[in-house]
């Protein structure tokens, strides 16, 4: 190929591209070049013998010189220097014609054997000469397919002399096989070159879906790279603003005890609702992190529906009642396989969408058996989804018409965790929406048969809500050891303690810790509690902290850690040391019921 026209249907081809398709071409050349040289020489050789002996005798010293030109030329393109695979790519031009100048010289030095070899006064002898050559012309030329260059180079001048040589002569035979080779010459040389098009199309194709590949490969590397920096850009932001209102939860707590049936208590209430639902959204993008670290297993077993239902409506009904719209929630009597807390946290996450999009009307939900699945959907009359939008709706931050970002339709991170938590179960999430008219989720759930289910592991809001005002203050027989690097998270957790009648020692780091247990009175005020943040100070961690400790010490006390870490790695790490761990900001309420826990498991413990 020497600036082979564009393949049909292809624009112009890119000069680097171009310059990739002729190196192709000029490999598959090179690679049966010696081949093809021997083949042409022995060739050359067998017919001179032929000749040698059938032709006139004064030509046979004139056939031995052109015998010998043909082999020294023959010689020569093996000798020659060849293209490797080594050659850089911008002179693979240079090997192109190079390789055409080759096959050129040995065609014209072939092409004069024509003239003795027909001169043979046999007919029968001429006819099997000339089919002979045309035959090895012909597959020589197919060899040369891929260079058009070559193979025109190689293709006219030989057998240009056998017409030539043919029509010199004369006679109605000789005529005949002149005319039958110059068809066959046009012939070969245009299937040639559609041959060749159809080479250099196929090559562009094959580096232009290679191109693509590696776009491709690099977008999803993009991809991979960006949902990376979006999970640490996550978790760092939710770990520096999670410190600041951790202290002010603690504060809050503890101004609350303190203000109680006083008219500023309703002052502490609105600050903390506030606290309440920043820590909500902070948790929000905590199970995104939970669920990427792969720290979520789920347990699946046989549940009721119904049981199911009957707190999803507790919750939602309240919600629908504010926007005046209809909540239906279907008893069905099914039973499915299923985790309980997950499959819980899909539904009221679908339902809490469909509330927030819905202006009038309501949202169902509804279950059916199909065979041997279960399909659970989820209906509303809201403002619907545009097809363009349908994929989208899945990720992280992404709300429908939601421009200016209100704050009561969430942070747009509801169907992520869905469709997160629908792989990590193995149900199908399907969704159809027609816009102005409504949306159905449907969630498809292996079918199971009825039995008794697992009472416990279902966390549901009222219960929650009725926690944090009524806990029971935990005895834990000393006091607690709270290692953090921030000082006011100290002061406000040690305020906290304090006013629930609970002694706290707050410190920042091991040493201080080690101070602290080393103190003569130690045995006297013994630690029932080790409190350690995950992220200390200098790079350090609070779990082997405390682990250190608790070692050098021969500490019994449990540990808990309280961290606002996100980093998915550091979930992992976390969770396989099981060590108990309570995300920032904690409530009084989750953090005493968490030392009530920890408590009672260590006295288990010790008694057996």
């Amino acid at each position: 190929m020497n600036k082979n026209d564009p393949a049909p249907g292809h624009l112009p081809l890119d000069p680097t591209l171009e310059m990739r398709v002729l190196r192709e071409h000029v490999a598959s050349l090179y690679a049966g070049h010696t081949t093809a040289i021997v083949a042409h020489m022995g060739f050359a050789i067998g017919i001179g013998c032929f000749g040698y002996f059938f032709v006139d005798p004064a030509f046979r010293l004139l056939i031995v010189a052109l015998i010998t030109a043909i082999v020294l030329v023959d010689l020569y393109a093996i000798a020659t220097p060849r293209w490797t695979p080594q050659v850089p790519l911008e002179e693979t031009p240079a090997w192109a014609r190079k390789y055409t100048r080759i096959v050129t010289a040995i065609s014209t030095v072939t092409a004069p054997s024509s003239l003795f070899l027909v001169s043979i006064q046999d007919s029968m002898l001429t006819t099997f000469v000339t089919v002979v050559i045309m035959g090895s012309w012909t597959r020589a030329v197919q060899a040369r397919w891929p260079l058009r260059t070559a193979m025109f180079g190689y293709g006219i001048p030989m057998m240009s002399g056998l017409i030539l040589s043919l029509t010199w002569y004369g006679g109605a035979l000789n005529w005949f096989l002149a005319g039958f080779a110059f068809v066959n010459l046009v012939l070969t040389l245009s299937e040639g070159v559609r041959q060749n098009k159809r080479l250099t199309a196929t090559l562009i194709l094959q580096f232009e879906n290679e191109a693509l590949a590696a776009q491709l490969r690099e977008q999803i590397a993009a991809t991979e790279r960006a949902s990376a920096e979006k999970t640490q850009f996550l978790a760092a932001a939710s770990h520096d603003l999670r410190q600041p209102m951790h202290a002010i939860a603690l504060f809050g707590a503890a101004l609350g005890n303190t203000l109680r049936h006083r008219p500023e208590e309703r002052n502490v209430e609105r600050l903390m609702r506030a606290v309440n639902a920043l820590g909500a959204s902070l948790d929000t993008m905590l199970d995104i992190s939970r669920l990427d670290a792969g720290v979520v297993e789920p347990e699946p077993h046989a549940l009721s529906l119904d049981e199911l239902f009957l707190p999803l409506h507790n919750t939602f009904s309240v919600q629908a009642e504010r926007r005046r719209l209809q909540l239906r929630v279907r008893a069905s009597g099914l039973w499915v396989r299923s985790d309980r807390q997950l499959l819980y946290r899909m539904l009221s996450n679908l339902v809490d969408n469909a509330l927030k999009y819905t202006r009038q009307g309501g949202v169902t939900v509804v279950a059916r058996s199909r065979g041997e699945q279960v399909w659970i959907e989820v209906r509303d009359t809201g403002i619907g989804i545009a097809p363009e939008q349908a994929e989208r709706i899945f990720e992280e931050f992404y709300q429908v018409n939601n421009p200016g970002r209100d704050r009561s339709r969430g942070l747009g991170i509801g169907l992520s965790i869905v469709r997160r938590l629908g792989r990590l179960l193995g149900h199908e999430v399907e969704m159809r929406s027609r816009p102005g008219r409504g949306t159905r989720f449907r969630l498809t759930v292996p079918l199971a048969e009825a039995g008794e289910a697992p009472r416990d592991g279902l966390p549901l809001p009222d219960s929650e809500s009725l926690v944090r005002h009524f806990f029971q203050v935990p005895e834990l027989g000393g006091r607690v050891l709270l290692i953090d690097d921030e000082e006011d998270i100290r002061e406000a957790m040690t305020e906290l303690m304090r006013a629930y009648g609970i002694d706290a020692v707050a410190v920042a780091d091991e040493d201080e810790a080690a101070e602290v247990l080393m103190q003569p009175d130690a045995d006297l005020n013994p630690v029932a509690l080790l409190m350690c943040d995950y992220r200390l100070a200098e790079g350090a961690e609070g779990l082997q902290v405390g682990l250190r400790l608790r070692e050098r010490f021969r500490l019994d006390a449990p540990m808990l850690l309280i961290t606002g870490e996100t980093a998915p790695e550091r979930l992992q790490r976390v969770r396989e040391w099981g060590v108990p761990v309570l995300f920032k900001p904690v409530s009084a309420a989750t953090l005493m019921q968490a030392i009530n826990e920890l408590v009672h498991v260590d006295a288990q413990a010790s008694e057996a």
